[in-house]
């Protein structure tokens, strides 16, 4: 597939003749992307007197709603919030979508609900960064002459710097990345910084192994070449083209290249390129991509790549992948939440149905899933009990809720449809 590209134009326009002059450009605080239905539950629900339900449908699959009554100006309104996996339909007809069609929801009995169900629901935010930096050299077009550099320039050093702090691998305590932070396998320092929360490891080329007689440097590849995002730090124009990269996963680059100021001053052009399925993300560059180096122009850029890798996760092939994790952590969160209902009304359980904290417990398949979704994502080898139904009183308390009961001169419903088949 194709590219495309933000941040062609690095001409100084008449109002900023010089680099200068450049002025910022723009003021407040830049916007960390992320799904914005993965905390309506904490922000919505949990703490606040509200009921979970499960069920089943046909089509659908599981399903797991939370319902709260709520006062609005005096009028009572139902909040809904709905995880589903393949709902295509967003409009809600009464109380669901009009493509839900079991008859009933069963009650949520189990006490520790809601820390599961925060678990399943805010699984897709991430505080754990990895990026690529690759160092181009002037004149080099090729994967193998980029990866085959050792030498540091002076320009590149202090991006480096920059961008975060020089850390010692050994004993590392902090996110590594995927890097060895024992034995030395894969170099001795690298580049890490926290960033709003979220920890940042940077996967720098000149810093990892390099292998003597090996020309495609696989020890470095291996680690950038399964990064989603890199950095392409360049000393002085050289043309960046981004197939030159053979590699699965790198679906987005940040081109940065050193542009020094008459003042003494450091200044960088930025360019964006990502695959065709990759959509844009912000913050977006300004016109002239150039920045001065400064506290304001970091906070942009690691903006810039956390929100690319954010979005990258919505191109074909990472959503995929996702649809598969979403869809064993909801049957996962499904059967526990059955299971601990029926354990808590004394209803038989099962020789198989495990609800201890162990192999068969959410929690302990959640880690189950999340590490499968990374060896995935390492190989890119992406490869119902029935219950008695209860009545629907006034308000759900702990009996089944009837999809059949119409709200229309009821409460007004608030909804939030959880879709999981893809963002």
């Amino acid at each position: 597939g194709g590219y495309w590209i933000e941040g062609t134009s690095h001409n100084l326009s008449s109002l900023s003749p010089t680099l200068s002059d450049v002025p910022f450009p723009w003021s407040g605080k830049v916007k960390l992307e992320s799904d914005p239905t993965a905390k309506l539950y904490r922000k919505h629900f949990l703490g606040k007197e509200h009921q979970n339900f499960y069920s089943s449908d046909m089509s659908l699959g599981y399903l797991v709603l939370s319902v709260k009554y709520e006062q609005i100006e005096k009028q009572e309104n139902l909040r809904l919030l709905l995880r589903c996996l393949f709902l295509k339909c967003m409009l809600l007809c009464g109380l669901l979508c009009e493509d839900v069609n079991v008859e009933r929801f069963f009650p949520v009995l189990y006490p520790k609900a809601s820390q599961l169900i925060v678990a399943f629901d805010e699984h897709v935010i991430s505080n754990n960064f990895k990026f690529g930096v690759i160092y181009q050299k002037p004149g080099q077009t090729t994967e193998e002459e980029v990866f085959s550099n050792t030498e540091e320039s002076l320009g590149f050093l202090e991006f480096l710097d920059f961008l975060g702090d020089k850390i010692q691998l050994r004993d590392f305590r902090g996110f590594r990345g995927g890097l060895d932070v024992t034995r030395g396998q894969t170099g001795t320092e690298s580049v890490y910084t926290n960033f709003r929360g979220k920890e940042i490891m940077f996967h720098v080329s000149t810093k990892l192994p390099f292998t003597e007689g090996d020309s495609q440097q696989l020890q470095r590849k291996r680690h950038i070449g399964n990064d989603i995002v890199a950095i392409i730090f360049q000393d002085e124009s050289t043309p960046f083209v981004p197939d030159m990269i053979a590699s699965n996963f790198l679906h987005a680059y940040v081109v940065v290249q050193l542009t020094p100021g008459t003042t003494g001053d450091t200044f960088y052009k930025v360019s964006v390129t990502a695959r065709d399925d990759v959509p844009f993300f912000g913050p977006p560059l300004p016109n002239p991509a150039i920045f001065r180096k400064s506290a304001e122009f970091r906070e942009f850029l690691l903006a810039k790549l956390i929100n690319a890798e954010y979005s990258c996760y919505r191109a074909e092939k990472f959503a995929k992948l996702e649809e598969r994790t979403r869809s064993a952590l909801l049957e996962s969160l499904f059967e526990e939440l059955q299971l601990r209902s029926r354990s808590m009304m004394g209803l038989p359980i099962g020789e198989d149905d495990k609800i201890e904290n162990g192999s068969g417990g959410f929690l302990e398949n959640f880690k189950r899933v999340i590490r499968g979704r990374s060896q995935s994502l390492d190989t890119m080898g992406i490869s119902m009990r029935k219950q008695q139904p209860a009545t629907l009183p006034s308000r759900p308390t702990t009996a089944g809720l009837a999809l059949s009961q119409s709200v229309a001169e009821g409460p007004k419903a608030i909804a939030a449809v959880r879709y999981l088949g893809g963002l």
